[in-house]
């Protein structure tokens, strides 16, 4: 298989980009990073450049462009299966928990953006925003697994998904459940996310002027 590479935004800031990224290690692909700096009069136009989608993560292989990080994560579960639970009936809810992180939860997202070098500190929340951290914890209660650390035992991209949330309570210092802060410890103690983590913290570039996906 040629060398993919995957076109990311800051790693401070770009969730999407930390999922993709996460998936495509958890895989166990080779790649390459290209950074895309989310900042810049001409930020809209380096994106268009890079895909019909003008968001980050992009994923260029063999001659191709792949845009969205589920698009990417279902790409790499084409080459390693593994990435989502091998029951028939966990994968369903794992696919299930994944669409609705990449479909919902906006809220939080907007109120709370993922900055990983962000020293915990709390918020005043609006009530949609609470609202939707009790519907997160909700759904990792709903389907929490007792066979691992992560929502289905073993990694799957559903924890690709949530691990941004993960650093979004710990940065904007939001009390949990403590299924769930046990959850977050899990995903913000991965080798991988602390990988992505250490190369966030020398990034010194200005806040994102556009949301990825």
């Amino acid at each position: 298989m040629a060398r993919p590479v995957l076109h990311i935004g800051n790693k401070r800031y770009s969730s999407w980009s930390l999922r993709a990224w996460l998936v495509l290690r958890k895989a166990g692909i080779a790649f390459d990073e290209a950074m895309v700096p989310l900042h810049g009069a001409d930020l809209k136009q380096r994106l268009s450049a890079l895909s019909p989608g003008h968001t980050v993560p992009v994923l260029e292989w063999q001659g191709g462009v792949f845009w969205d990080s589920l698009a990417i994560a279902e790409w790499a579960a084409e080459h390693t299966p593994a990435l989502w639970p091998e029951d028939r009936q966990q994968r369903a809810m794992a696919r299930s928990a994944v669409a609705k992180m990449h479909s919902g939860f906006f809220a939080l997202r907007d109120q709370c953006g993922m900055d990983l070098g962000r020293t915990p500190k709390a918020i005043g929340l609006n009530e949609a925003t609470r609202a939707d951290i009790a519907a997160v914890q909700a759904l990792w209660n709903d389907v929490a697994s007792v066979d691992g650390p992560f929502l289905f035992g073993p990694w799957t991209i559903a924890d690709a998904f949530f691990t941004p949330v993960a650093d979004r309570f710990r940065a904007y210092d939001i009390p949990l459940h403590a299924s769930a802060q046990t959850y977050c410890d899990a995903l913000l103690s991965d080798k991988d996310f602390l990988d992505w983590r250490a190369d966030a913290l020398l990034e010194r570039m200005p806040y994102p002027g556009i949301t990825d996906e």
